[in-house]
C-alpha cells in the first residue's frame, strides 16, 4: 500500500490537494485524529479492505499538540509502515489574506479564542514534525487553485513522479545578448577555448560535431562539465523536493553559438540519465 500523509497550514491548499489526489486514484480520508492513525492503517490493510493508494490529512483539526503528531509518526515507524509526507505551506500574510477573503476563522482561533495570527504561530509549532519529515514541500503562495491541482497531479501520477513533474528546460544563450530573464540558474562557459577563433569552425555551431569535438577535446572543458554535472546531481532533487514546477537552466558563452550549445546538449543528455525529461532551447543560435 502507498500511504501519503497530507498536511500543512490552514488555508494553504490541502483541500485542493486531496481533491486532486482522489481524481488520480487515491482513497482519501480527511481530518484524521493522530491517535487513530495506526488503527486506520490496520483497517486499510485487512482482508477485503486492502487499499493500494491511501492519502489522508493530518492537521490541527485532529492533532492538538506536537507530541500527538510525533507519537503518531513514531507508531507508523515502529509498525514498519512506509509513508511519504506532502506539506503545503504559504507565508502568514498570504494565509491571512485568504482567510479574510473567505471570511472563515482559523480552527485554533475558534477553539482557543486567540487571534488568527497567533493561531498560525501555534499551528506551525504543532505541525513542525510533519514539515521536518516531509518528502515534498509546496509553497502555494503564488499558485492558483488550478496550478496547485496540476502540481499535485504531476507529482503523484504513477507514470510521472516528482522528476517528471518538474518542467526542466536547458537553454543556451550568448552573454552579449543578455541573460535570459526566465533563467533560474546560469552556468558560464566563457572560460573555455572559443571555436569562434578557429576559421573552419567560426560559422558552425554546437550542433555540428566538429564544434563539439573541439570544445570537449580540452581537459578543462571535460572537468568543468563533470563539476556542473555533480552540482546538478545534487541540486535538482532539492528543487523537486521543494515542489518547483519548472526550472530553467541557462548555459552561456559570448555569442551563444559554440560552447554554450555544446554544453547545453551535454547537460541535457546527463539530466536524462538522472531520470528527468529536459527540453532544450538554443536562444541565440541563429543570430
Amino acid at each position: 500500500m502507498d500511504l501519503l500523509i497530507v498536511s500543512g497550514l490552514s488555508g494553504a491548499g490541502k483541500s485542493v490537494a486531496m481533491n486532486a489526489l482522489e481524481d488520480i486514484g487515491f482513497f482519501c480520508i480527511d481530518n484524521i485524529p493522530a491517535g487513530l492513525l495506526p488503527s486506520i492503517m490496520a483497517f486499510s490493510k485487512a482482508g477485503d479492505n486492502q487499499l493500494k493508494r491511501v492519502a489522508l490529512t493530518m492537521d490541527v483539526r485532529g492533532c492538538r499538540t506536537r507530541e500527538e503528531v510525533e507519537n503518531a509518526l513514531d507508531q507508523l515507524d515502529q509498525q514498519g509502515v512506509p509513508y511519504e509526507i506532502l506539506f503545503l505551506d504559504a507565508p502568514d500574510d498570504v494565509l491571512m489574506r485568504r482567510y479574510s477573503e473567505t471570511r472563515r476563522r482559523h480552527p485554533i482561533s475558534i477553539s482557543e479564542g486567540i487571534s488568527t495570527r497567533e493561531a498560525f504561530l501555534k499551528e506551525r509549532q504543532i505541525l513542525q514534525p510533519l514539515k521536518e519529515r516531509a518528502n515534498y514541500t509546496i509553497n502555494t503562495a503564488l499558485l492558483s487553485t488550478a496550478q496547485n491541482k496540476e502540481r499535485i497531479c504531476d507529482l503523484f501520477l504513477r507514470d510521472g513522479g516528482a522528476k517528471k513533474a518538474m518542467r526542466l528546460t536547458i537553454m543556451s544563450f550568448g552573454f552579449k545578448f543578455g541573460i535570459p530573464q526566465e533563467a533560474d540558474l546560469v552556468l558560464d562557459v566563457r572560460c573555455l577555448p572559443n571555436p569562434f577563433y578557429v576559421p573552419e569552425l567560426k560559422h558552425k555551431t554546437g550542433m555540428d560535431q566538429e564544434v563539439v569535438d573541439f570544445v570537449m577535446s580540452h581537459p578543462e572543458a571535460q572537468e568543468l562539465l563533470r563539476r556542473y554535472e555533480s552540482f546538478l546531481e545534487y541540486a535538482l532533487p532539492l528543487y523537486v523536493k521543494e515542489g518547483k514546477s519548472q526550472l530553467t537552466l541557462a548555459v552561456g558563452c559570448t555569442g551563444g553559438k559554440h560552447r554554450s550549445i555544446t554544453f547545453a546538449r551535454k547537460i541535457a543528455e546527463y539530466c536524462e540519465t538522472l531520470g528527468y525529461t529536459p527540453g532544450i532551447q538554443h536562444r541565440d543560435s541563429s543570430r
